[in-house]
């Protein structure tokens, strides 16, 4: 198990999210849709105090059409800015590989959080601990593409 604070996790976390949102976004996708073998996406939301666009590389999974995210901050006792930003404004835009796209993003709720919470553990099975690491329940967004 980590000695590491959660300050210092979320440190970790915002630092390498930098260095791999300015991968991804270089090179539109090219490098660093995958991390550590899993699929990445670009999620930009409106920040809540600034109304500026704010930009993070998240993992996702998907159901049909959808895309999910987990707004895990590695277990945080606190939910990240993303997640905060979103909610009081649904409306983002995602990148995946080099598609962006408009879309609408809504936390999954009762039997289809559960579904999609064990979907995306099957995706990124560390989600199982940081869940175990937090009293607070981890979000599922779901981000439903507008066409």
């Amino acid at each position: 198990m980590s000695t590491r604070t959660e300050a210092e996790r979320t440190q970790v976390v915002r630092a390498t999210s930098q260095d791999h949102l300015r991968l991804y976004v270089d090179s539109d996708g090219k490098e660093g849709y995958t991390l550590r073998g899993v699929p990445c996406l670009i999620l930009t939301t409106v920040g809540r105090r600034t109304g500026e666009a704010r930009s993070v590389p998240l993992i996702f999974g998907q159901d049909g059409e959808n895309y999910l995210l987990v707004a895990s901050l590695g277990g945080a006792t606190h939910h990240p800015t993303w997640y905060l930003n979103l909610r009081d404004n649904p409306a983002v835009q995602i990148q995946v590989k080099d598609r962006h796209m408009a879309g609408r993003a809504r936390t999954a709720t009762g039997e289809e959080r559960t579904r999609l919470w064990d979907l995306m553990v099957e995706v990124f099975p560390t989600y199982a601990s940081y869940q175990a690491r937090t009293e607070r329940e981890i979000p599922v967004v779901v981000v439903e593409p507008v066409r």
